[in-house]
């Protein structure tokens, strides 16, 4: 960050009116307003007033340009160009069981791309990936810089938290976010998600929207307006961004929580695994490829065993061991069906917080997550079950939690009659590219 800045140059009572009076600020005052604040200029319970206002009034395109601008040069800004070929980041908006980031990253590296992939923790009914990595023994995700660096070029893959000099405005901003329910904003989303990716320096970045109950956009169109002002915020900084749009009204795969889907990612790594989390790793990686400039089929590097070898060779390099057994929690509980029928749906966000209420997820950024509590499906929506045959299997260290678990679930999971039908939905719902945006 530059010299501080002038605490007298703007008012900020002046700049929270406007802003809730449906005004705009210049880009000089976007940019003052991130500076003063990171700097303690302007005090957490203004900076809230204006988050709030920011949440009902938006953002115009120049404003929010600054104030990303001024996020990123408040840290670091790092730079991969010297490491002798491509590199291409994923970044997903959150979404119940999207274990996704274990398979792609290993994948798109085996395929000659380098993937410094900067993730974070769960909060609330939406899973972490550094969460569900931290279940592997010896595992770490706080790596410097330089370590960074060496991995991408030994490697090719890193899954990482991000370090406290990219970006520290939004570590902070979000802090306010979080408690004050202004966490949906989109330009505060998009700004939040863009300045930390667009600082991280990779060349490439794929955004996975996700769309529906398990996901913060719960309707297409909030989806796309999000997906294009983050492509738009990349295309500006130099990134090649492109987003999908994907369903989140269902868990991907047949697990949420973090052992349980580390398990889930290996079997797609080893060839196998549920179809929608195969299908959704190859789309996401020929997005990264083809954005990178590198032809290769992610398939048949997956089929080939090449990018379960990467994985091993990613998980040794940061402490972990690839071969050592996952957590298993010590109490299960399984529901049945109550009648013969087809499955008609599995709400995302009934599993999500069942997975949540069983240890999970956490509810404060301090708590502690169980490595193996969550939920195991048995049952796809259009299934054909029979009374008593599984459908959810429950996972935790604590059987007290069973019954808010349960309280969750109900209504998540239902069943049509013998002779209902489900159509199928499409998991990519759409693309945002810079050519939709112009």
């Amino acid at each position: 960050m530059d010299a501080a800045p002038d605490p007298h140059r703007y008012a900020i009572v002046d700049l929270i009116r406007r802003k809730r009076d449906c005004g705009t600020w210049t880009p000089d005052e976007a940019r003052w307003i991130i500076n003063a604040f990171t700097a303690g200029i302007v005090a957490d319970e203004q900076m809230s007033a204006l988050a709030m206002a920011v949440f009902f009034r938006g953002m115009a395109p120049a404003e929010l340009d600054a104030w990303t601008e001024a996020m990123i040069a408040t840290g670091s800004r790092l730079d991969y160009s010297g490491l002798g070929r491509p590199t291409a980041d994923k970044h997903s908006t959150g979404g119940v069981g999207d274990k996704i980031t274990l398979p792609l990253t290993p994948l798109v590296a085996a395929c000659g791309v380098a993937v410094p992939q900067l993730s974070g923790r769960g909060l609330g009914h939406t899973g972490g990936t550094l969460d569900k990595l931290d279940s592997i023994p010896g595992w770490r995700s706080d790596l410097p810089p330089a370590r960074v660096r060496a991995q991408l070029e030994d490697v090719g893959g890193v899954i990482v938290a991000a370090g406290p000099d990219l970006a520290p405005a939004d570590r902070k901003l979000y802090a306010l976010r979080d408690v004050t329910g202004t966490v949906e904003s989109i330009p505060l989303i998009a700004s939040s998600i863009m300045s930390k990716k667009i600082a991280e320096g990779t060349g490439t970045l794929v955004l996975d929207v996700k769309v529906g109950s398990g996901a913060f956009m719960k309707d297409i169109d909030r989806a796309r307006t999000l997906a294009e002002t983050m492509v738009r915020l990349g295309t500006r900084a130099g990134v090649r961004t492109t987003a999908l749009l994907t369903d989140m009204d269902t868990p991907l795969g047949l697990t949420a929580g973090n052992a349980l889907e580390v398990g889930e990612a290996l079997e797609v790594l080893a060839g196998g695994g549920p179809a929608d989390v195969v299908d959704l790793t190859l789309a996401l990686a020929r997005e990264m490829l083809a954005g990178a400039g590198v032809d290769a089929d992610p398939a048949e590097v997956l089929a080939s065993g090449r990018a379960m070898d990467r994985w091993r060779r990613l998980v040794r390099a940061q402490g972990g061991d690839p071969d050592a057994p996952l957590p298993v929690a010590r109490e299960h509980e399984t529901l049945t069906a109550e009648s013969d029928g087809v499955i008609g749906g599995v709400d995302a966000l009934g599993v999500g917080l069942a997975a949540w209420h069983l240890g999970a997820g956490r509810a404060r950024k301090e708590d502690q997550v169980q490595a193996g509590a969550g939920i195991q499906l048995h049952v796809r929506p259009g299934d054909r079950v029979r009374t008593g045959q599984r459908l959810v299997t429950l996972h935790t260290d604590t059987p007290e939690r069973f019954e808010a678990a349960r309280r969750a679930l109900a209504g998540a999971v239902t069943l049509l009659g013998p002779e209902g039908h489900v159509d199928e939905r499409p998991l990519v719902l759409g693309r945002v590219t810079a050519d939709d945006i112009r």
